[in-house]
């Protein structure tokens, strides 16, 4: 009998109605309860750390979530975690890379309706991360809608669908279908060893969503307030304004005076290449990081952790263009999902 431990901490799933409107109000005993009937063949255990609608979930909570997972890790098959939705997948993406090299399968999962609501879909998410929190599929995953994706590629692309998430660029972990769970075989960021715990986050991070007429003095008022790391969002494959207004020659003085600058699309999927256009290639001069496909997610995290693990800026730059977990590359054909 796989032993899984859920933890929760708060979101919608977990969300009661109050005079202010939802909120988290029920405990992980009383989630347990409401899914006593799934837990069939398991033995379940429950643990609550926060009861926190995810807008409030910060890089000081995953640093907690990500320890409680590394000290529990060693007693159990798998770990849920229950998780509000809006800020789900920057958590999967931040505890991917504090816990590399996990040995057992982590696995988010929330809801876009309370459980205690008799159409919820919050039901059917839990049965999926248990299943896959069972599976001996190590990593760190998001259930949710009968589809298990990478940590790294998770991003929430609807606010009321059930079909909240989507794997950008990549395939899927794996699917729930009538042959039950099918996981995808070449889907394994495991890559041998033992999980080192590096849950230091940086928060002097600013993101930068670029839009026409946008002033390059943003860059002086984030050196002034001490922001250490910048992403941006540019437009299309890749291209930032260096006429009229010269956004290229101010990220190339912050670059000169430390900071470290990543820069990405703002489009959801097929990633970046600032090599094409004249746009994009003045600003690779200047010493940013491309970030490719990418995810916003999975790139402003990445950046908060490499600046929490390294001061060597030389060093930061080689993990940001390095793919740990599956984070960069492998665009897919969406038609096949292959």
């Amino acid at each position: 009998m796989k032993r899984i431990l859920m933890i929760s901490t708060g979101g919608t799933l977990a969300s009661s109605h109050s005079d202010n409107g939802l909120s988290p109000g029920l405990h992980g005993h009383d989630i347990l309860d409401r899914i006593s009937g799934l837990t069939g063949g398991f033995q379940v255990d429950q643990e609550e750390l926060f009861m926190l609608d995810s807008s409030n979930m910060q890089p000081e909570e995953w640093s907690q979530i990500a320890q409680c997972v590394y000290d529990r890790r060693s007693r159990y098959d798998g770990i849920v975690i229950i998780h509000g939705t809006d800020t789900l997948a920057y958590t999967a993406s931040a505890l991917s890379f504090a816990l590399q090299q996990i040995e057992i399968p982590v696995v988010l999962t929330g809801s876009q309706v309370s459980i205690e609501n008799p159409i919820a879909d919050a039901t059917e998410n839990c049965r999926a991360a248990l299943h896959m929190a069972a599976s001996g599929c190590p990593g760190v995953y998001v259930a949710f809608n009968r589809k298990i994706i990478m940590g790294t590629r998770a991003s929430k692309v609807r606010t009321r669908s059930f079909d909240a998430f989507e794997s950008i660029d990549y395939p899927y972990a794996a699917r729930i279908n009538s042959s039950g769970l099918v996981v995808n075989p070449a889907i394994s960021p495991h890559r041998g060893g033992s999980c080192i715990l590096q849950n230091r986050f940086c928060t002097d991070i600013f993101l930068l969503k670029l839009f026409p007429g946008i002033s390059p003095d943003i860059f002086d008022h984030l050196k002034a307030m001490g922001i250490r790391g910048v992403y941006v969002e540019a437009f299309g494959i890749g291209g930032l304004p260096f006429w009229k207004r010269n956004l290229t020659e101010a990220i190339g003085r912050a670059v000169a005076d430390g900071m470290t600058v990543a820069v990405g699309s703002q489009c959801l999927y097929e990633g970046s290449d600032f090599s094409v256009y004249e746009v994009g290639r003045q600003v690779l001069d200047c010493g940013v990081i491309e970030t490719g496909n990418m995810t916003t997610e999975a790139a402003v995290t990445k950046l908060m952790w490499a600046l929490g693990q390294y001061s060597d800026r030389e060093q930061v730059r080689k993990v940001m263009k390095t793919s740990l977990l599956g984070e960069i590359g492998n665009t897919v054909n969406w038609n096949t999902g292959k």
